[in-house]
């Protein structure tokens, strides 16, 4: 079933890259009726099967569409502030595009990285590259990197990463982001729309945080439709922020405002690559040349050295990409002193303290933290 998504995942993205005005393709449309069919099939057969619980506090961070929203920065928010809280956290995850064949992988104990990116896949690696004392354990059945995680870490806090659509693990709470925005695209399912699952399932979210959230109109419209949709369910508002500009051949860690007045040749291969640029000139750069690649895209030779030579054809003052990008660069492909990358984190607008406040009752609530 897992294989299965990540198919009909590839196809919309393809199709997303040469959507064009003309509307929706008939073929994408009957293959979309197809997924929707397998949903059906999929959670009929799970309706049956006994749900596992693991020994303390379960919260999923998930989404409804494919990519985009912010689930990486999300888990790291959560995780970094239950460890404060005195919790033993891990961050539990499939590892989406890594090469692992193990049953579980641990890419980190908490102390330094186990594994290598492309064995984990970039977001896991790059959870376990900023977290630290928190484990981050794969497996495709979460229950088992979480009983993992118990037996060698005494985990009670588990953090699982894209956890929505993982129906066999029960979970305190069931976290859903979605892009303020855009919540749901088109409103169609893969591969015609972004769509994982329909919108009427969002009944299974206990909370819904809107990512890049500015308060506009269309954050407050959105809103509006969860409130009358889904009554009962907070709605909490975050944005996904500028942290610093590293440029690690250097050795040099700056501020975002170093970007101001710079030239720059930026790529990236992330789900929004547009949201990217968008930052960079936020920031006060002149992005001179733009490339995007697919999502979780893994770099060749020949296309940073044509990035090279596009930066000093154009005297650009360097070439820039996002952290996850960086990690899917090895050897002599992140060797150029001037190539660097923006790190970013998720920052809870006004209602940071309702926010942690709701975790901490959920908590309570449930009774199985002592």
């Amino acid at each position: 079933m897992e294989r299965w998504y990540e198919v009909v995942k590839n196809q919309w993205e393809v199709a997303h890259a040469k959507e064009t005005s003309r509307g929706p393709n008939p073929l994408l449309v009957f293959f979309s009726s197809l997924y929707g069919l397998g949903l059906k099939l999929r959670f009929f057969s799970y309706r049956g099967m006994r749900k596992r619980s693991l020994p303390g506090f379960v919260v999923s961070i998930g989404n409804l569409t494919v990519g985009g929203t912010g689930k990486t920065p999300a888990a790291r928010m959560l995780a970094e502030w239950a460890s404060e809280q005195g919790h033993r956290v891990a961050v539990l995850s499939r590892g989406y595009g890594g090469t692992y064949k193990k049953k579980t992988l641990e890419v980190s104990d908490g102390n330094k990285i186990l594994a290598l990116p492309e064995e984990a896949g970039d977001e896991p690696y790059l959870l376990a590259k900023n977290l630290k004392s928190v484990p981050v354990i794969l497996s495709k059945k979460r229950f088992r990197a979480g009983m993992l995680a118990h037996k060698k870490y005494e985990t009670n806090f588990y953090v699982l990463d894209d956890g929505f659509q993982h129906l066999l693990l029960k979970r305190n709470l069931d976290l859903v982001l979605m892009d303020a925005s855009n919540p749901f695209g088109n409103k169609k399912l893969l591969p015609g729309g972004p769509l994982r699952e329909p919108v009427d399932h969002l009944t299974r979210a206990d909370a819904f945080m809107l990512t890049r959230s500015g308060m506009d109109a269309s954050a407050e419209k959105t809103v509006a439709l969860l409130k009358a949709k889904f009554p009962g369910r907070p709605v909490f508002h975050s944005d996904h922020l500028p942290e610093s500009i590293v440029l690690p051949r250097k050795d040099e860690t700056h501020s975002p405002e170093f970007l101001k007045g710079k030239r720059v040749i930026a790529f990236a291969g992330i789900a929004a690559p547009e949201r990217f640029r968008e930052m960079i000139i936020e920031l006060g750069a002149e992005p001179v040349y733009f490339k995007a690649f697919g999502d979780h895209h893994t770099y060749r030779n020949v296309e940073i050295l044509k990035l090279i030579t596009q930066k000093e054809s154009l005297k650009a003052d360097c070439l820039l990409t996002t952290e996850k990008d960086w990690f899917r660069m090895e050897g002599p492909l992140n060797e150029y002193p001037d190539l660097g990358y923006l790190t970013v984190r998720l920052s809870l607008l006004s209602d940071e303290n309702r926010f942690f406040q709701f975790i901490k009752e959920k908590i309570g609530a449930d009774g199985v933290l002592k």
